[in-house]
């Protein structure tokens, strides 16, 4: 079996399970923030349950649109507070101690490799970057879970995608995993489990994993995962909550089908509007002129992301005719920016630097674009209307292209400005 079909056995008390078999099984992480999770609540309530399955399994999050930016914001995310209270829940995190949710648990040690988690948020699937299985579901599903600590699931097909080579100066995850899916399409692996292997994975940072698993969505997938490794205990050992299990692939194991990269050959990478699979090498887009520019979320906001886009911009200034947003994806990693210097530096540059949230990747806040405003974002998703007017426009990049952009006022490349 595959990893994928190795947890999903595991959780559901089966020797095997195949692809499209449908099958009941336990889950270790339910997550649901202030968007999904009232809606979670009132579902829950309405099962008749005495109680949640298990108080130390159910983490809520508000940080879509938290700090509350409204009246409606701040009644959803009470929903979250009170019912936390009333059931003495052990992972909710309120403002000042949460971060954005994909970001949060890992660095946490909430969720672990060889864990089955379920999260009220399409972007779940971040956690296959520690070897998890981790897929997005509805509210409706995430409630009964609540209370019985199952979830059902139709096993996916797997790809294996293998990438190869030496990458290029400031090319990282977001960059791999968007040309991948420039490469297959938003539908390429619909429904089924993307794993990711080769040397350049074996040598890829958690940060940049966690960044490609986080993408699996964008290319219609069930979930990505990475088969853990050094890198995966290192990250996973001082953190760790509680025991965790490493699974791997058979090396009989069956694949859907199978693609190969040569990473040398990949460039900084953009996904243009309004697709994340309408990729473009960034040195080609030097014409478009940009209004903001986003660094964070839970695709890259993590402290090595927010290094590399003070590398770029540090002595330099944010354009005359452009808005820079930076935005630690946690806490910690407001503390790491602030103690190593970070902070000062986007400060200086004419940048800000807000307090955790997801806020502009949803078109939520602390950022919304106006009618024909165009941003580059380090986020995942660049719908139209995505993160503000339906007749604005994002593009979608890594932290180095956003950083670079931020000083020119159009879309740039790290050396035009070193």
């Amino acid at each position: 079996m595959t990893i994928t079909e190795k947890i999903l056995a595991a959780h559901a008390g089966r020797e095997d399970v195949s692809p499209g078999e449908l099958i009941n099984a336990k889950v270790d992480i339910i997550l649901a923030n202030d968007i999904t999770a009232p809606i979670a609540i009132r579902e829950f309530e309405k099962t008749g349950a005495a109680d949640v399955f298990d108080r130390d399994r159910i983490a809520f999050i508000p940080d879509h649109f938290a700090p509350q930016k409204d009246i409606r914001a701040a009644e959803q995310c009470r929903m979250l507070r009170d019912f936390s209270r009333d059931y003495n829940l052990g992972l909710y995190f309120e403002v000042g101690r949460m971060g954005v949710e994909h970001a949060l648990l890992p660095e946490q040690g909430i969720v672990l490799p060889g864990d089955l988690v379920i999260g009220a948020d399409s972007h779940t699937c971040t956690y296959g970057a520690l070897g998890a299985f981790a897929t997005g579901v509805g509210s409706t599903d995430a409630a009964a879970a609540m209370a019985t600590g199952e979830c059902w699931f139709r096993v996916p097909e797997s790809v294996k995608f293998i990438y190869y080579g030496k990458l290029n100066r400031w090319v990282g995850g977001k960059d791999l995993i968007l040309h991948t899916i420039g490469s297959i399409g938003v539908d390429g692996a619909l429904y089924r489990a993307m794993e990711f292997e080769g040397e350049t994975i074996s040598s890829l940072s958690m940060a940049g994993r966690l960044t490609m698993c986080n993408m699996a969505i964008e290319a219609g997938a069930k979930n990505g995962i990475i088969v853990p490794d050094r890198i995966t205990e290192e990250y996973v050992r001082p953190r760790a909550k509680r025991k965790y299990t490493f699974y791997s692939s058979g090396s009989d194991a069956r694949y859907a089908d199978v693609r190969e990269y040569d990473c040398s050959k990949i460039p900084l990478t953009v996904s243009c509007p309004h697709l994340p699979s309408n990729t473009r090498p960034a040195e080609e887009l030097s014409s478009v002129t940009i209004d903001q520019v986003v660094v964070g979320s839970c695709t890259n906001g993590r402290i090595e992301d927010i290094r590399e886009a003070a590398e770029i911009i540090k002595g330099r200034k944010v354009h005359p005719d452009t808005r820079m947003i930076v935005i630690p994806a946690t806490q910690q990693v407001y503390l790491y920016a602030l103690k190593e210097g970070l902070t000062e530096i986007f400060v200086e540059a004419g940048a800000v630097f807000s307090t955790p949230t997801c806020g502009p990747c949803l078109g939520g806040h602390m950022g919304v674009l106006a009618r024909g405003e165009t941003a580059v974002a380090t986020t995942n998703r660049n719908f139209a209307g995505r993160m503000g007017h339906p007749e604005s426009r994002v593009y979608l990049a890594n932290p180095a292209v956003a950083a670079a952009s931020a000083v020119k006022g159009r879309i740039a490349v790290p050396e035009e400005v070193l």
